[in-house]
């Protein structure tokens, strides 16, 4: 799997995306790595163009004929295509600009073509140095096209058969009865290496699989199944990078009222089901596009795509008003806790993931400060408080700097 953090398009023409197809359904982030991988390996594609050109140069200086000077000439061409695509590919994917997969994957294909074009003519020909030369190198591209494709097992069957399914007319010009035995074995060497290729492109699918849901088992707090710290600090840099330039959003830091009572008086299984309650509510309130994260005791952060202040506003009011009424736990009893909220926008009060965060918290510290229940907006004043409470009352110039 690609491990440079590039992304190339999805073919978009119907034959290409048809070859790039496993072939059963794969969820869109997974078509998309898996399309990344066609790029892959520069190692391998090298030495596939570098044998192919060398074996076809060899036989046009040994029999410069039409048909194999022709031949070499065409693989010089496909592969010198191949590696100006690739390379402005490569130079596309890392600026975030679409890919020419589309031609990449028919040179693919037009290589493999090339490739039985010359064991095709090297067998008509009788000269059997030139049919054992190109026999073995069109057998050997077999494994490299395997290797290198097989996140695509059609255009590896597709680029397979284009390789060696020329022996079998090569072998009919050649009127050589013994030869007629690759009329058994290249089909099932066909069968047996694309075959091959399905099989691993499943193995590679389900890997993908696996790393996916590891990584969103990272970002997710066990509890509750909301975003942990670590998933809230991706999705606000995400949110960042992609309000560059334009509209806002807001944080709000929450804190439960009332929770520790609650903890000390029905135990902390008591407590546990509640906070999976709050964070059932809160998915209830807030809209499915914002993030919602628990990021640890009975600290919640909601981040808001909503630029309106007056808008995050009336969120606030109403969190605060669903969590005040009464919440019934597991087993019949009833608990009455608060909210108390602290807001920050981005980016009047903030540029960063962290930044952001501490002006929340530190408007989370007034508002708690203020008789809970309640919110506060971020404002320099909260910063300073919240700083003066983390140091000790103890404020340098830096700090001050930073807060205002």
């Amino acid at each position: 799997m690609r491990g440079d953090g590039l992304a190339f398009s999805l073919p978009r023409w119907r034959v290409t995306r048809w070859l790039a197809d496993p072939g059963y359904p794969v969820s869109s982030d997974i078509r998309l790595a898996l399309v990344g991988e066609l790029y892959g390996c520069w190692s391998v594609f090298a030495g596939g163009a570098i044998n192919t050109v060398a074996v076809a140069a060899a036989l046009a200086l040994r029999t410069p004929t039409a048909l194999f000077i022709s031949w070499f000439v065409m693989e010089v061409a496909i592969c010198l295509s191949r590696l100006i695509v690739m390379i402005i590919a490569y130079r596309r994917a890392g600026a975030r600009r679409s890919t020419p997969t589309d031609i990449h994957i028919l040179l693919s294909v037009a290589w493999s073509a090339s490739v039985g074009f010359g064991v095709g003519i090297s067998l008509g020909s009788g000269d059997w140095i030139a049919a054992s030369l190109t026999c073995i190198s069109s057998a050997a591209m077999v494994g490299g096209i395997c290797f290198r494709n097989f996140s695509a097992p059609r255009l590896v069957g597709t680029m397979i058969l284009c390789s060696i399914g020329p022996v079998i007319p090569g072998v009919a010009l050649s009127h050589e009865p013994l030869l007629f035995a690759m009329y058994l074995q290249m089909p099932v060497y066909f069968l047996a290496m694309t075959g091959a290729a399905f099989r691993l492109n499943k193995m590679l699918v389900a890997v993908m699989h696996a790393k996916r849901e590891s990584d969103e088992q990272a970002r997710r707090d066990p509890l509750t199944g909301l975003s942990n710290r670590a998933g809230l600090i991706d999705a606000l840099q995400s949110r960042l990078d992609s309000k560059a330039g334009g509209q806002g959003f807001a944080v709000l830091y929450l804190d439960l009222d009332g929770f520790k009572p609650v903890n000390d008086t029905f135990g902390h299984a008591a407590g546990d089901e509640l906070l999976k309650i709050v964070g059932r509510t809160l998915r209830d309130v807030v809209s499915p596009a914002d993030v919602i994260a628990r990021i640890g005791g009975d600290e919640f952060v909601v981040v808001a795509n909503e630029p309106a202040i007056d808008q995050v506003l009336a969120l606030g009011e109403r969190l605060i008003e669903v969590m005040t009424s009464p919440i019934a736990l597991p087993g019949g009893a009833q608990v009455n806790i608060g909210m108390s909220i602290g807001i920050a926008a981005a980016p009047d009060h903030g540029t960063d993931p962290d930044t952001l965060l501490f002006a929340a918290d530190a408007a989370l510290y007034e508002a708690k400060s203020s008789g809970k229940s309640c919110w506060r907006l971020a404002s320099a004043e909260a910063n300073l408080a919240a700083l003066r409470k983390i140091t000790g009352g103890e404020l340098t110039a830096k700090s001050v700097a930073s807060a205002a």
